[in-house]
């Protein structure tokens, strides 16, 4: 061949090389939802392209059969070409001239160009490649044949599902990137966790109940919806533990106070569910039995706390506030990286907030209340402080029964003797 012929055949060369490369990154890189975006308006190489993505080894095997194919092709036309025309040291530069030339042409730089359009790329070569797959069916079948028992003699045990992990990991870098806000991602991360989320995560403990007894007067039971603000109060019989209903106050407030009243004859029957229901499992409850709360009791029947619709939901879309509301933050940030902390703040949100190095997997206490009597063994008095990790952690406010407040102090710097003590 003519040297005009020839470099115009390792042009070509290169450049299916380049196109083997960039459809091999194009392929790994793109996005099925976009893909089947298009598809929905009716792009038929999206269709086809995401056709081609359901076999995915046929696809890769032919793929790196048509590279391999050209870059031995043209590794082996220069070699002849270069040492016809330098004689033995044509070897050297063919091999460096190919080197060069495919790292920059043929790999480099197209691959950079479909990761910045893979959708564009993936739609461009789909029909080539389907061509190229029904070509190449002997070779890939072998292939497959070869695969199939590699897989076999090295197992094939890995699960390929996201993780929960990997999902959140997704969301973060897509928020950095400038994909998604950061309202979006926090909504999208309290989807993520919300499966995981158990009723005694979030339940309203029995401490703080109110609750009123099946003998109760109206006017009393007026006085009590009146003074909690509360549209629904379990009612029980003896103690708290004993719930048998819950009384709506719609149900109650237009009655005549002088008429004989029993608060059975207008209660509803309560929705049971142990602590460790999870709330995604506890919502469709409520959904099917028309309910807005439900009472959580423990191993032996007693009464945990109550469960509110609205409870769910702010694990999903953050703290709802209504108009009789008392507003209170759980999480106040201070001056100096310092946080004052409600002592019933569940211990995934101060884990999140304060980014705390803290699995909340390994806690048997769901509240920093819980987390701190366990760590010291004891219900700390206010001024009491320990070192955990970065913080200074104080005891702002406590009784005989729980703490109230705490302070998270962020002092990353060596304790002092005082401190240590």
């Amino acid at each position: 061949m003519s040297s005009t012929i020839t470099i115009i055949l390792l042009a070509v060369l290169i450049l299916m090389s380049a196109y083997f490369s960039a459809t091999e990154t194009a392929f790994t890189s793109v996005s099925k939802a976009k893909l089947s975006l298009l598809e929905d308006k009716k792009n038929k190489r999206a269709a086809l392209a995401l056709k081609l993505l359901e076999n995915y080894d046929k696809l890769l095997s032919t793929i790196l059969i048509g590279n391999n194919i050209v870059n031995i092709a043209a590794t082996s036309i220069a070699t002849v070409f270069f040492i016809n025309h330098f004689g033995e040291i044509g070897s050297t530069i063919s091999t460096v001239v190919i080197t060069v030339a495919v790292l920059i042409f043929g790999e480099i730089t197209p691959k950079n160009i479909a990761k910045q359009f893979p959708e564009k790329f993936t739609c461009f070569s789909a029909p080539l490649i389907m061509v190229l797959i029904w070509l190449l069916t002997p070779l890939n079948f072998i292939f497959s044949l070869w695969n199939k028992l590699v897989v076999k003699i090295t197992g094939d045990n890995e699960d390929r599902k996201v993780t929960d992990e990997e999902l959140l990991t997704i969301v973060e870098e897509a928020m950095e990137d400038g994909g998604i806000g950061k309202q979006q991602s926090e909504l999208i991360r309290s989807a993520i966790e919300f499966e995981d989320q158990e009723a005694v995560d979030i339940l309203t403990p029995r401490v703080d109940l109110t609750g009123v007894p099946e003998d109760i007067t109206l006017s009393s039971l007026g006085e009590i919806f009146h003074e909690t603000g509360f549209s629904r109060i379990p009612v029980y019989v003896d103690s708290i533990d004993n719930i048998i209903g819950i009384v709506h106050q719609k149900d109650t407030c237009y009655l005549d106070r002088d008429m004989d009243f029993s608060v059975k004859d207008y209660m509803k029957k309560p929705v049971f569910a142990s602590g460790n229901t999870k709330i995604s499992a506890l919502l469709r409850t409520l959904q099917r039995e028309k309910s807005h709360l439900a009472v959580i009791t423990d191993e032996y029947g007693g009464t945990l706390g109550v469960v509110s619709m609205e409870d769910i939901l702010e694990e999903l879309v953050g703290e709802i506030w209504d108009e009789y509301d008392d507003v209170v933050n759980e999480i106040v940030k201070l001056e100096n990286d310092t946080y004052k902390v409600l002592g019933s703040t569940s211990m995934d949100k101060v884990t999140h907030e304060l980014d705390l190095d803290l699995d909340p997997d390994e806690l048997s206490s769901s509240t920093v209340n819980g987390w701190i009597v366990e760590k010291m063994d004891c219900v700390p008095k206010a001024g009491t402080e320990f070192r955990f990790g970065d913080y200074l952690v104080q005891i702002l406010e406590s009784n005989d029964k729980k703490i109230e407040e705490v302070i998270f102090i962020n002092s990353p710097e060596e304790e002092s003797e005082d401190e240590e003590d």
